[in-house]
């Protein structure tokens, strides 16, 4: 008989800080598909590359994993409502988990900054949403404040409830594999997923499940790249909207896994992240936001500059659904409308056009 996913919480309770009984907040997030891109391999020259492909979640990102925790653990503290800093994808599944505990949602955008996409997601579930005239991180300062001070309940990163859910995705790599990849990159904004892989890991690695720890490495749009940089970036812009984010709230966890993992921080333009967002689409069949091809523009940068570790299983994680910000898979390389071909509407039309002779 066939296993029904439970959400996170229930499939790891042993290894989370629920016990039976504390209220669960679920949509039945997480166990999304660890899956092969041999085109990628080939791009990279590596054994393998396997997507974790976190759009499949509830509502098409990983933010889900975090907010099942972080929401669940509200519930149990009896908050009537949530608060959360966002470009897009945490308001999302800020107002949606809150819906299912039957709390209210409080989402704090930059003005101008966040796709229609994700903003529809939050209007969906009935957020209150408002528009700073700011960037992320005044949002973020914003949606701290409140928490301190009035009865709302802060479910950004900085909560360690949503560390704790996010790194059910190492485990699930792991479950899959059998093993811990040599090298595990992924887009880096807020650089909350980067900290979580490496808690998930080092548990793998203290429970006996893995030997050895797979190089992380974290990759940053060159116009918001604080890590690259060294220090906060006041104004950061790049199409890449979800990784928008000048000044990180998981700074010391990023650095940390960094070191502990032999890995690495590199950044990319929004004409290499546009590429690699086409190439997974059309070589791999899966279709992400841009900003989530940041990981793999960032391997593939490395690859062309003869310094990408040596390597031979390689995971790759796409943090949201192309549905996300769709507007940028319907315009060329050059930035035009791609518009469909008109034709008549008859067979030989169509075989003219797709330059098919008539079967004799």
């Amino acid at each position: 008989m066939a296993h029904q996913w439970r959400g996170v919480i229930r499939e790891y309770m042993d290894r989370l800080p629920f016990e039976t009984g504390d209220p669960i907040v679920t949509l039945g997030e997480g166990g999304t598909p660890l899956i092969e891109a041999p085109a990628l391999a080939k791009l990279l020259d590596v054994g393998n590359v396997h997507l974790k492909f976190e759009g499949m979640n509830p509502t098409g990102s990983f933010k889900d994993r975090g907010m099942t925790t972080a929401v669940s653990k509200a519930k149990a503290h009896g908050a009537k409502a949530v608060i959360a800093a966002s470009t897009g994808n945490t308001s999302a599944a800020a107002a949606a988990y809150a819906v299912k505990a039957g709390m209210q949602s409080v989402v704090l955008v930059p003005a101008g900054k966040i796709s229609w996409g994700k903003l529809s997601q939050a209007v969906a579930h009935k957020a209150k949403i408002l528009q700073v005239r700011g960037n992320f991180d005044d949002c973020l300062r914003l949606a701290r404040e409140l928490s301190e001070n009035y009865p709302v309940f802060l479910v950004n990163s900085v909560n360690p409830d949503r560390l704790q859910g996010q790194k059910t995705a190492a485990f699930e790599v792991v479950d899959v594999l059998g093993e811990a990849p040599d090298l595990h990159a992924m887009p880096l904004g807020n650089a909350g997923n980067i900290s979580a892989y490496h808690l998930g890991y080092r548990e793998e690695v203290a429970d006996g499940r893995i030997k050895k720890l797979p190089k992380l490495y974290g990759i940053q749009a060159e116009g918001s790249a604080p890590f690259i940089k060294g220090s906060p970036v006041a104004k950061p812009e790049t199409i890449a909207t979800a990784i928008r984010i000048g000044n990180p709230a998981s700074w010391d966890l990023a650095q940390e896994a960094k070191r502990d993992t032999e890995g690495g921080f590199d950044a990319v333009s929004d004409k290499q992240i546009l590429w690699m967002h086409r190439f997974l689409s059309q070589e791999c069949g899966v279709f992400v936001e841009p900003s989530s091809a940041t990981g793999a523009a960032g391997l593939y940068k490395l690859k062309q500059q003869g310094i990408l570790p040596a390597v031979n299983t390689v995971v790759v994680t796409v943090t949201g659904h192309g549905l996300k910000d769709p507007d940028w898979a319907l315009k060329d390389d050059r930035g035009r409308l791609i518009k469909p071909k008109k034709v008549g509407a008859t067979a030989d039309a169509v075989a003219g056009i797709l330059g098919l002779e008539r079967e004799k």
